[in-house]
């Protein structure tokens, strides 16, 4: 029995692996746009797409960041400035990338862009920094999608979202969690209302990589701004005891971060490139192999795992 189930498994993987080698046809006449790539995984996307000979279509938030960016590729690429919160900035990118795709539409949609600011606990967030999370990293995944939505189905393309390994298990960053398990959600439902289309759907999980929000000074600094901000009578239920072993805590967790940026940015390619794409990517050996196991544990169990190492606030019973 436990052989002619080897088999089966090992006969299921050779089948994926051999759908997933194909690759569309005529590449290098359609074009992708992609959100949030003055720096990180959106940048290298950019380049690494640029080199394949695709039309790179790269949204910036600043201007530099896009001028940088066009110094480092091809005339292919064209950059857009873009801030995802604001409705008339996806209403003019979205004119801008019409007038360029025309009648063949948008091949590509890659909603990259994002941010982190959930530095602690989540009693010590202000309900701003919670809104502001939210607008970027769903709410203008969902309008920006809804804009670019008739395009790419003119092209009968692909949309790929960038969640998160805490879209999968969340167990810190409580409102980037929420963002994130949002567009888990989003892109789910999307998937399932396009199929008839032609429109395929993919979401990329990364795990911990090193971009400029895991960089570990400025998360540090942010944390301490974040708790100094916080309410006295917060403060003292936690200790600042407390506050120093879980700041230790994060930071070291932070130097782990890969540095290996492309082993988000191939399997955004794959989304793109491949006539079967995947519809969910677990990219990074920790989100592969510990993340996502853990998620399929009993959540007592989880728990256990996930914040044994935590320490205890000041006033805990």
């Amino acid at each position: 029995m436990w052989l002619y189930l080897a088999v089966l498994v090992g006969l299921y993987y050779l089948l994926r692996w051999y759908r997933e080698r194909q690759v569309v046809s005529h590449l290098q006449e359609k074009f992708v746009f992609i959100t949030g790539c003055d720096s990180g995984f959106g940048n290298q996307l950019a380049r690494q797409l640029d080199l394949r000979g695709l039309r790179v279509l790269a949204a910036c938030l600043t201007e530099q960041g896009a001028k940088q960016l066009r110094n480092q590729t091809s005339d292919r690429l064209q950059t857009v400035i873009l801030d995802v919160t604001k409705t008339e900035s996806i209403a003019a990118a979205t004119e801008w990338v019409k007038k360029r795709v025309g009648d063949r539409g948008l091949w590509g949609l890659v909603n990259n862009a994002g941010v982190f600011h959930s530095h602690g606990y989540t009693e010590w967030q202000k309900i701003e920094t919670c809104r502001d999370t939210l607008r970027v990293n769903l709410v203008g995944v969902i309008e920006v999608t809804l804009s670019m939505l008739p395009l790419v189905r003119r092209a009968q393309g692909r949309i790929v979202n960038v969640s998160s390994i805490l879209g999968r298990i969340a167990f810190f960053g409580s409102i980037y969690c929420c963002s994130k398990y949002g567009v888990e959600a989003f892109s789910d439902i999307l998937r399932r209302e396009l199929q008839h289309f032609g429109v395929k759907v993919s979401m990329v999980e990364p795990g911990y990589f090193r971009t400029s929000m895991t960089d570990v000074q400025k998360f540090s600094e942010l944390m301490k701004q974040t708790w100094k901000e916080t309410p006295a009578h917060i403060k003292e239920s936690y200790g600042q005891k407390f506050f120093d072993a879980y700041h230790d805590l994060m930071k070291q967790g932070l130097l782990g971060c890969s540095t290996n940026l492309n082993l988000v940015t191939d399997c955004m390619e794959h989304a793109l490139r491949s006539v079967h794409p995947r519809t969910r990517y677990s990219a990074g050996w920790d989100a592969q192999f510990f993340f996502v196991p853990l998620s399929y544990l009993p959540t007592s169990l989880a728990d256990y795992i996930l914040t044994r190492s935590w320490p205890k606030p000041a006033q805990a019973v």
